[in-house]
């Protein structure tokens, strides 16, 4: 870390607190100060929210304003933070820049991700959904599923198939989409936890412009691996915030547990599998500070994949150590009524475990199935053969559904 760019960092941390106190002006005020600054995300280019400098930097940001009570990130800013704001300061046009970014970072605009779709999940690049051009705009019909908060989403990050007579990977195209626009269904998926975190989104005829588009015609496919890599790297750190301490996350719920059962219940194999789990999970979490360090201009690579195949491996294994710990009472305690969630599932606070056991199941499956992880890491990280792919340079329509 450069000593001159850390001063420079904190001399606009210290011009921007002694202008705008966050205890005396209202959360998008602040946070839209912050975005003027250049320290909503300190590697972007100065104009876009950053101020071109190396993504360690911003460590420098959070602690400062998190120490004067500035207001923390909003669950359904996720989505436009980590996943949105990089793909659109990476391929979106100057226009579309200035119209999205500060507003998703203030949480003035809340986003989702439209990728995953009933016959394209693991092979995204099968997508059915189509986008059709009408002059300055597009018209899209299709559905799409496991809409992670889309009930809560009024922007929309959404990959169609614009060129059916391409190979998949070539004839797709990348688009921002109004959740508010008129043909836009969002309807629930009740979960095994019973929450509704998820969604399925039916798109019928929605009207686009062109001016929504994020990168070439085309281009779709290069596009959406900047939101994909970025959302393994910010599900594999157990949904971003930055270096967590040593002990916290699902493990701490695993070491609360512990501290809470009689001593009769403390056997040597409860000790044993209990450092085991301690171990492994920081191990990933010395994996996940080291890819951050990493990361040269923002846009993670490959190596994700590690953190999000982990997480999943390591999250299940917890979650089921505290059901067991539990004994009875882990089959207690826990109702099942539907509702709509109002937070991203992949941690819970405190009491939590019964819970967790079942959403845990999930993680590996969302961002990207374990499987495709192993597949990625072989053949990106390792160099190991690909697997035979039949389809890949046939044109979309000729390939067997």
């Amino acid at each position: 870390m450069s000593t001159t760019d850390e001063a420079r960092v904190t001399e606009a941390v210290e011009q921007l607190l002694a202008e705008h106190d966050p205890k005396q002006v209202d959360k998008v005020t602040f946070r839209g100060a912050v975005y003027d600054a250049g320290l909503a995300w300190i590697h972007f280019p100065e104009g876009w929210g950053g101020m071109g400098l190396a993504p360690t930097h911003q460590r420098i940001v959070e602690k400062a304003l998190r120490e004067a009570g500035g207001p923390s990130m909003d669950q359904t800013q996720f989505f436009g933070l980590a996943l949105a704001g990089p793909t659109v300061v990476s391929h979106g046009s100057e226009d579309l820049k200035s119209r999205t970014l500060r507003r998703m970072y203030t949480g003035e605009d809340a986003w989702c991700q439209l990728f995953s779709e009933p016959g394209a999940g693991s092979d995204l690049a099968g997508l059915s959904c189509k986008a059709v051009r009408d002059g300055d705009e597009w018209v899209v019909s299709g559905q799409k599923v496991w809409n992670t908060m889309a009930h809560l989403a009024n922007k929309g990050m959404l990959v169609a198939r614009t060129d059916p007579d391409q190979p998949k990977h070539k004839g797709l195209t990348y688009f921002m989409v109004d959740m508010t626009a008129p043909g836009v269904d969002v309807r629930p998926l009740r979960q095994i936890t019973g929450e509704a975190e998820f969604n399925e989104v039916y798109l019928d005829e929605v009207r686009i412009p062109d001016a929504d588009r994020i990168g070439d015609i085309g281009d779709g496919w290069r596009v959406s691996m900047t939101t994909l890599m970025n959302e393994r790297t910010s599900i594999g750190g157990g949904g971003g915030g930055g270096p967590r301490p040593a002990g916290s996350g699902p493990i701490a719920e695993a070491v609360r547990i512990w501290n809470d059962l009689p001593d009769w219940a403390r056997t040597d194999a409860h000790r044993d599998r209990l450092m085991q789990l301690w171990v492994q999970a920081e191990a990933l979490r010395l994996t996940n500070i080291r890819a951050g360090q990493a990361r040269k201009a923002g846009n993670p690579g490959p190596e994700s994949s590690i953190s999000k195949l982990m997480l999943a491996l390591v999250n299940k294994d917890i979650y089921a150590y505290c059901v067991d710990l539990l004994g009875a009472q882990g089959l207690v305690d826990y109702d099942f009524e539907m509702r709509r969630a109002d937070a991203i599932g992949l941690e819970g606070p405190p009491g939590s475990a019964r819970k967790m056991f079942l959403r845990s199941r999930a993680n590996s499956i969302e961002g990207g199935t374990s499987e495709i992880m192993k597949n990625i890491l072989g053949e990106r990280v390792l160099g190991l053969p690909g697997e035979p792919r039949v389809d890949k340079d046939l044109p979309w329509k000729e390939v067997p559904r």
